[in-house]
């Protein structure tokens, strides 16, 4: 008997030494929640970045005609001109306006029922879109623009949240991957769609508005009947019952004990139930880096200058001797190289990590700039040096997507215990919509003073984030929020010990240690 006991003693010890979690296979209810949650959240947000490309000649003149139908005269340079900056920067006020809504809906509605209730924005804005043109309105495209932005807010911020609480942390950055992947993916289809054989069209191009309900129906037809995160049935609706069913359909097994008491001990290491607020989270100490690396790596997803390439693109084109007819066909180019990188990226992001591929994302960006900013400053000197520029082009947008694309929205996820969650991903989201007016809003000025050195604007921007990343930021791949907490303790100057405890008090009051949990959960 004795013998035994010392036995299982031995076992125990070895298996709280033992850090590794049991791998985890993906069940088919996680890809699900993934791809469908995706379909029509991040596919629609790309989607729109690109849509507004391929008919804007065709929508100036519906201005025109419209004006000259209300006013029996034609439409003035400057109105028009005016009218259509304001359609296509009012996508990014409505984002900064639904990412400054979603604390709030999440709270009502949870992290899916948010997601599902969003798409009533996407079908209606499809709607204004779509019959703008046959009603006489141009008031109609401002006003879907402006609701499509809003939908691309908030699930800009939901989505990768509801990512990161139902997934195991060992697919934890893959999963979360999906999120960059459909973005990609929907600039590419709002290419594909826009060239002239299809919707690309004077004739055709409301269709191309038309087809942002398709996403959206789609994922209100599935995503129902997904769990909701288990996180936040246990930590904020007090459901046991609904999350321990939730664990069972993500993890693919019966006993999820190991997962509903880690969650519990989490709950109870943070000593409150309370959502905290955006003040709540500035004013706390231990927090205070994870918020700024948070409003950092966001800056400079916006600010590393993506957005400002698609600027320069066809003339480039035209430069190297394309016809403006073959321009449309060679630029998908762009639209397939960034989808191909995020699915690397994401097919790599457990065994590289995620502090390599932003380090490394931002680094080759500031190469690349500098690169192109020698071939457009000699290419009218060389016939050849064009071609050179198109492919530093390219490989700024595969190095964009192979890091900066996608890890800042996990990295948000992971930062942040469950109570604090909300908050940060409002700040993120925040961050990251005013950053994208700034872009849109300078962005041309600096271009007219700079020229092509306008670039090394950039080029600073991503040496300043890979800098701060390689200082401060810890690798956060396979491990727990909990440990991710603490893995900032010392830069915080919060003790690690007293965090530490508390996790173990929490534990102990069930009977488990700290180690065994986090050797056998998957979350």
């Amino acid at each position: 008997m004795e013998e035994k006991t010392k036995q299982k003693e031995t076992q125990q010890k070895d298996s709280s030494d033992d850090k590794t979690p049991p791998k985890q296979r993906l069940t088919i209810c996680l890809i699900s929640a993934a791809f469908f949650g995706s379909v029509g959240s991040s596919f629609l947000y790309g989607y729109n970045l690109s849509v507004v490309n391929a008919p804007a000649s065709y929508i100036k003149t519906f201005f025109n005609k419209t004006w000259i139908d209300r006013y029996n005269e034609p439409i003035g340079d400057g109105t028009v001109t005016l009218l259509w900056s304001i359609t296509v920067s009012i996508f990014a006020i409505g984002g900064l306006v639904g990412a400054l809504t979603v604390s709030f809906l999440i709270k009502a509605l949870g992290r899916k029922g948010t997601l599902l209730a969003n798409n009533a924005l996407a079908l209606i804005a499809a709607l204004l879109l779509a019959l703008g043109e046959k009603a006489g309105s141009f008031e109609m495209l401002i006003i879907g623009r402006f609701i499509i932005g809003m939908d691309s807010g908030v699930s800009l911020s939901v989505l990768p949240m509801y990512l990161g609480e139902i997934s195991p942390r060992q697919v934890r950055g893959s999963i979360g991957q999906f999120h960059a992947i459909f973005i990609c993916l929907g600039v590419f289809i709002g290419q594909v769609l826009g060239l002239p054989e299809i919707f690309g069209h004077e004739s055709r191009w409301n269709f191309l508005f038309g087809f942002l309900a398709l996403p959206a129906l789609l994922q209100l037809c599935v995503l129902p009947f997904l769990p909701e995160s288990p996180r936040f049935l246990l930590m904020e609706r007090r459901d046991e019952a609904g999350a321990e069913k939730a664990f069972q359909a993500f993890l693919g097994r019966s006993d999820v004990s190991r997962e509903m008491e880690e969650v519990h001990a989490e709950s109870r290491a943070q000593n409150t139930q309370r959502t905290a607020s955006v003040l709540d989270l500035f004013r706390k100490r231990s927090l205070r880096w994870q918020l700024i690396t948070v409003i950092v790596v966001m800056s400079c997803y916006q600010l590393c200058g993506l957005n400002a390439i698609w600027y320069y693109t066809n003339g480039i084109l035209q430069e190297a001797g394309f016809q403006q007819t073959v321009i449309p066909y060679i630029t998908l180019s762009t639209g397939g190289i960034e989808t191909l990188a995020a699915v690397v990226s994401g097919l790599v992001i457990e065994k590289v990590g995620r502090r390599p591929l932003l380090i490394f994302g931002f680094s080759a960006m500031a190469v690349f700039f500098s690169l192109l900013t020698v071939f457009l400053h000699y290419q009218d000197r060389f016939s050849w040096m064009p071609y050179l520029s198109f492919i530093s082009i390219l490989l700024l947008i595969a190095s964009f997507c192979s890091g900066p694309g996608g890890v800042p929205f996990v990295l948000t996820g992971e930062l942040f215990e469950q109570s604090y969650r909300p908050a940060a991903f409002m700040i993120a989201g925040t961050v990251n919509w005013l950053s994208n007016f700034a872009v849109g809003l300078l962005f041309p000025f600096i271009q007219e003073a700079l020229q092509t050195f306008a670039f090394l604007l950039f080029v600073v921007v991503c040496v300043a984030g890979a800098v701060y990343l390689l200082v401060v930021l810890p690798e956060t791949k396979n491990k727990t929020f909990v440990e991710i907490s603490r893995s900032f303790s010392k830069i915080n100057g919060v003790p690690e010990q007293s965090e530490e405890r508390e996790m173990k008090d929490a534990l102990g009051t069930n009977g488990l240690r700290c180690g065994d949990v986090e050797m056998e959960s998957c979350f």
